[in-house]
């Protein structure tokens, strides 16, 4: 059974709470949250695990929560290998106030750990949300599991419930053993 890292970026919590409940999903046992903000060292402590879900809000004009600077200059100043190292993507949005890059954080996520080699699962449909546009789309499905907490709070659990099935049907076979 493989270790899942959760490492998370979260101004205002939603995106922590989430990771919480990923964490209850796959069992407390398997899984280390980290905050960025307090627990982040360097990227040599991502390379430890072979899955890592990401959770990170869209800020601004689709930019990553603040906790990320630091871990992608990292990633672009060291050039770690992400090969073999499986990650899922999920993060907070505004389908409302933020319609025009709903998401859009997921986006850099995903192309910046897939251009060190990175494998991802958890692509999630974009059916039933409301937005204008997103960078996290990728061939007609998100890069990973998007939610508003703010406009769509009501939808989350449900579509989590999903989303972690998508997740535990894509993940290697040896991380569930």
């Amino acid at each position: 059974m493989s270790k899942i890292g959760i490492y998370v970026g979260s101004s205002t919590g939603s995106t922590m709470q989430v990771a919480k409940k990923l964490e209850a999903a796959f069992g407390e046992e398997r899984c280390d949250i980290k905050d960025l903000e307090d627990d982040y060292m360097d990227l040599d402590e991502f390379l430890e695990y072979d899955i890592l879900f990401f959770g990170c809000s869209t800020w601004g004009s689709g930019e990553v929560q603040y906790n990320w600077v630091e871990p992608l200059q990292d990633l672009q100043i060291n050039k770690p290998d992400f090969s073999g190292k499986t990650i899922a993507l999920f993060g907070a949005g505004d389908c409302k106030d933020h319609s025009e890059q709903f998401v859009s954080a997921l986006a850099v996520l995903y192309d910046k750990f897939g251009a060190r080699g990175a494998s991802f699962i958890g692509a999630f449909p974009t059916d039933g949300y409301t937005f204008d546009h997103s960078e996290a789309i990728r061939d007609g499905k998100f890069v990973g599991f998007p939610f508003d907490r703010v406009n769509e709070d009501d939808k989350t659990d449900e579509r989590l419930s999903r989303w972690v099935e998508v997740l535990k049907a894509e993940m290697p076979a040896e991380a569930l053993a």
